[in-house]
């Protein structure tokens, strides 16, 4: 067996075959085609075995990378799923969309001069060929529990704890808005990163487990927090957070300033066959537009490469620090550059120009001051070095911040931080309100899906814990009666 491993030395890392940027700019299918058997044995022998994983550290779910590299380079797949799966409930989906540059690979012991193992690819390799074979099965509790536990949110938090509560044999019911189950997996990221079957078999898998889906249903109008909680025994909040955060400059009030998630809804909407009035009109398409993007997360990075796709005349992403220091997949920059996006890295938005409808974006030069308290520098505006834009549609990708819970849920007495997350006892991972818990981005803020899904599978075995408890102080009371 060691024949298999460590071949980093005379091995090359070689990531799956990519199409080419002429060809992914016609549609918006996946940009990385899936290792084959020999291409994903290849790969996974590169790893090192190394007494001391820094993959694993640095995965939010503690995933076991060296345990599942090895099976796949010994060609025993399936043990390398069962091993994947134990620690994470999507390891397909992980695999397209964790920038896995800044987490397991970015600190992969070989990385400095053999270049990293290729994780995610291998990772997605895995759970494709799980499902390719039917190894991924509908959940089969050992036993049934009369317990029946609400989640609100359809998302990777509500789904990973509704998974991990229905091995547990308990009635789980998700409540979610849309129309469709998977949060930000379906409606925020766009396919050519994470094509939809790929959620839809996930959460087809959950319907057949037994888990029971309430969509189009929004807590607040058709049903109170308080009427959820008179429902079931437990609770989870795992809503994520979805309220844009704003920008105060003159002319942020013209037409044609839009919102970076209800440019994503639409953009993937449309894909989903769906009729989207904005994308009708042209609001929201951005063909033949010049088009300006503020922000550098991976949510900037998903509008600009959507942007692309849609045939725009121009598109430009607005940062105000430097690539060195862009929070956004280094991956997905260079992605976005090939597709023909033009980055204006150290700039700011000054104001947006135009009479009805925004016409440019003046901006300043930024240089890079003092380190923060996080020790990032701090960007400041360089007098006299306004430019204009050219811009027919512009995209603000700035972050989110919670929605008013109290208010929305109709539950004042919803305890929330000053930034609005829900506050939680972060040991029992419940809210003010008993039996009431919450988790993933509505907890942390916005967040990476994998922090998500640890949250939510952490939230799980809370709740569980939480109902075994009241179920023995029941049966003790009913006992001493």
């Amino acid at each position: 067996m060691a024949d298999d491993l460590l071949k980093f030395v005379s091995i090359e890392q070689k990531m799956p075959s990519k199409r080419a940027a002429e060809e992914r700019l016609k549609d918006f299918d996946e940009v990385y085609a899936e290792f084959d058997p020999k291409g994903a044995k290849e790969q996974a022998s590169r790893c090192s075995q190394c007494g001391v994983p820094f993959c694993h550290i640095h995965c939010p779910l503690g995933n076991n990378i060296p345990d599942w590299l090895r099976l796949t380079a010994e060609g025993r797949v399936e043990e390398a799923y069962d091993v994947a799966s134990s620690t994470n409930n999507m390891p397909e989906i992980c695999g397209r969309i964790c920038p896995q540059d800044r987490l397991c690979e970015g600190n992969c012991v070989i990385e400095k001069d053999f270049n990293s193992v290729t994780i995610g690819s291998v990772e997605k390799y895995i759970g494709d060929t799980a499902w390719e074979n039917g190894w991924v099965k509908p959940i089969t509790p050992a036993r049934e529990r009369e317990q029946s536990i609400g989640i609100i949110g359809a998302g990777p938090a509500g789904l990973a704890a509704a998974e991990e509560l229905r091995k547990h044999g308990y009635q789980v019911h998700i409540y979610d808005r849309h129309d469709r189950a998977g949060g930000l997996l379906i409606y925020g990221i766009p396919g050519f990163k994470l094509e939809k079957d790929v959620v839809g078999r996930r959460t087809g898998r959950l319907e057949q487990s037994g888990i029971t889906f309430h969509l189009d249903f929004e807590v607040g109008r058709e049903a109170g927090l308080g009427e959820l909680r008179d429902k079931h025994d437990a609770l989870l909040i795992a809503t994520g957070v979805y309220r844009a955060r704003g920008l105060k400059v003159p002319g942020v009030g013209l037409s044609n300033i839009r919102e970076a998630l209800d440019y994503l809804i639409a953009s993937n909407r449309k894909g989903l066959g769906d009729k989207v009035p904005e994308f009708e009109n042209g609001t929201l398409d951005a063909k033949g537009k010049d088009v300006v993007v503020i922000g550098g997360g991976d949510t900037a990075m998903d509008c600009v490469r959507t942007a692309v796709r849609q045939g725009a005349k121009s598109v430009k992403c607005v940062y105000r620090r430097d690539r060195d220091n862009m929070p956004g997949s280094a991956r997905e920059v260079k992605n976005a550059e090939e597709e023909g996006v033009e980055f204006v890295w150290l700039a700011g938005p000054e104001a947006f120009v135009g009479d009805d409808k925004v016409e440019g974006v003046r901006a300043y030069k930024m240089r890079l001051g003092a380190p923060d308290a996080t020790g990032r520098q701090t960007p400041e505006p360089v007098p006299g070095s306004s430019f204009t834009l050219d811009c027919d549609l512009a995209v603000l990708a700035l972050g989110f911040e919670p929605e008013d819970l109290p208010a929305l849920f109709g539950a004042p007495e919803l305890r929330v931080t000053r930034w609005g997350t829900v506050t939680v006892d972060h040991t029992s991972m419940m809210t003010n309100l008993d039996g009431v818990f919450a988790a993933g981005d509505i907890v942390r803020g916005a967040s990476l899906v994998v922090w998500a899904v640890r949250d939510g599978r952490d939230a799980a075995g809370a709740i569980h814990q939480y109902l075994s408890e009241e179920a023995k102080a029941g049966a003790d009371a009913s006992a001493a009666a």
